[in-house]
């Protein structure tokens, strides 16, 4: 079958490879994700993969100064690869390779071979195709494996027997896993029951390569199909086994609590649909977290999960930590927006403290409409009723809150004295003092007992200061 390559917006670049590589007697294919998305029609892909059965960092040097003598190619002797950069396209090249793996390692013992070894180490039929760049069939499809009929039937296959493929490189089911998540394919029977075989093996990837591949299907359309085949393979449990902890539901008196997990699903759905922010779905995911280890049954009361936020809030860290994701500002907006996920919900009441409002602006801050976002995404009733009615009181407290904060500027609060005029105003020298009547300050502004403005703030230093027996000058 031929591919017309005539309207594409790269013929240029591929016919100079096409004549370079003939000058040089070379062969050349364009593999992998570019020919799956070009049958797809998905002309947005940036990376563009060439395989030739001779010298890949030959190819890209001989290329590179065709197009352009100032480029500079970066090259790879180990794997055999080359790669530069071209009006907006990262170009690699790499000699077609047959791998051979060994039991504790994904790092393949690789030789030289012919395209058809290539195709075959694929991860899957649909990135198993090439289109010739040659000569004498400049835009064939050489698809040996019927990749292309399972792009039209939305199949995720690997080319050869499923659990050898998963066995030698075991990343391979965390990217099954995320085509089928971002392409919206159903991954074939025998090869996903060969990843529920294999989900041990993932042990000896390293938790990086897994994260990327996470937060990937974090951030499709619809996370929760890649977290549900995570957990029915087995994987989740590998690698987050705090959200598998959630799964299930008991009954004690009649009484009974919803399954934690799927309720978590549903609301990483839900905001999905509203952001791009990786780490506000992050925060969505782990929103529950401390509801296993919080999980306690109360005569009298029902089911209850007393302190989960603060204490998912501190299982944030340690996640973090190992799952290697980052120990900055994105651990720290997750880790609020844990600890603060309920604070919202307790104040739709008609008597809510101006008091409570002023303390959740402080604690929320700028975050305070990522926190909303979060709190509406985990309405997760199928009651249409309920659901209209906690819409309504989300808005109620947000005009509430926007009252507040015109009122009382506490969002993204600055004390309205120094720590250096404080320290003028009694001849202080830095010390345990200032911190002491700064806090007093912000706690009463919080409460209520003086407005945020510097004169109430001054006098109140005054009259706090006497009672710590300071005297200003």
């Amino acid at each position: 079958m031929l591919i017309n390559l005539n309207q594409n917006k790269n013929l240029k670049l591929f016919k100079t490879i096409s004549e370079v590589a003939f000058l040089h007697q070379q062969s050349v294919y364009i593999v992998g994700g570019y020919v799956r998305d070009l049958l797809m029609g998905r002309n947005s892909t940036t990376d563009i993969d060439f395989v030739t059965e001779q010298s890949g960092i030959l190819l890209a040097e001989k290329v590179a100064q065709s197009i352009n003598p100032n480029i500079k190619v970066s090259v790879f002797k180990n794997y055999g690869t080359a790669a530069f950069k071209h009006n907006h396209l990262d170009l690699e090249f790499v000699g077609a390779r047959k791998e051979s793996y060994r039991e504790n390692s994904r790092n393949p013992s690789v030789e030289s071979g012919t395209l058809e070894d290539d195709q075959k180490r694929r991860d899957f039929t649909i990135n198993a195709m090439a289109i010739s760049l040659n000569k004498e069939n400049f835009g064939e499809l050489i698809d040996p494996f019927q990749g292309r009929e399972d792009l039209q039937n939305k199949i995720l296959k690997t080319p050869l027997e499923a659990t050898q493929t998963y066995s030698d490189d075991p990343l391979r089911m965390m990217r099954a896993i995320r085509f089928a998540t971002t392409l919206d394919f159903t991954i074939e029977k025998n090869s996903l029951q060969a990843i529920s075989q294999e989900a041990n093996r993932i042990q000896i990837v390293s938790i990086e390569r897994i994260m990327v591949e996470f937060n990937k299907i974090m951030l499709s359309e619809r996370p929760s199909k890649g977290l549900a085949l995570l957990e029915k393979t087995g994987l989740l449990k590998l690698i987050i086994p705090e959200l598998t902890d959630l799964k299930g539901i008991e009954e004690i008196e009649g009484q009974r609590h919803k399954d934690n997990f799927y309720h978590t699903l549903e609301v990483v759905d839900n905001i999905s649909k509203h952001t791009d922010n990786l780490w506000l779905r992050w925060a969505a995911l782990l929103h529950d977290i401390g509801k296993a280890p919080t999980k306690k049954f109360v005569e009298g009361t029902g089911w209850t999960f007393r302190g989960h936020e603060f204490l998912g809030g501190k299982m944030v860290k340690k996640l973090f930590q190992r799952l290697k994701l980052p120990l900055g500002t994105d651990l720290k907006f997750v880790q609020k927006m844990v600890t603060l996920s309920s604070r919202p919900i307790a104040l739709i009441t008609d008597d809510a403290s101006d008091a409570a409002l002023r303390r959740m602006l402080f604690d929320a801050g700028e975050n305070l409409e990522d926190l909303f976002t979060l709190c509406k995404a985990d309405i997760t009733t199928k009651n249409e009723a309920k659901q209209k009615k906690f819409i309504t009181n989300f808005q109620y407290v947000a005009k509430k809150i926007k009252e507040v904060e015109e009122k009382d500027q506490i969002r993204n609060f600055q004390p309205p004295i120094s720590g250096e005029e404080i320290m003028v105003l009694f001849n202080l020298k830095p010390g345990r003092e200032i911190g002491i009547l700064k806090e007093k300050v912000k706690e009463a502004i919080l409460e209520g007992i003086i407005e945020n403005n510097h004169t109430q703030a001054r006098d109140f230093v005054m009259l706090e200061a006497e009672k710590l027996g300071l005297k200003s000058v």
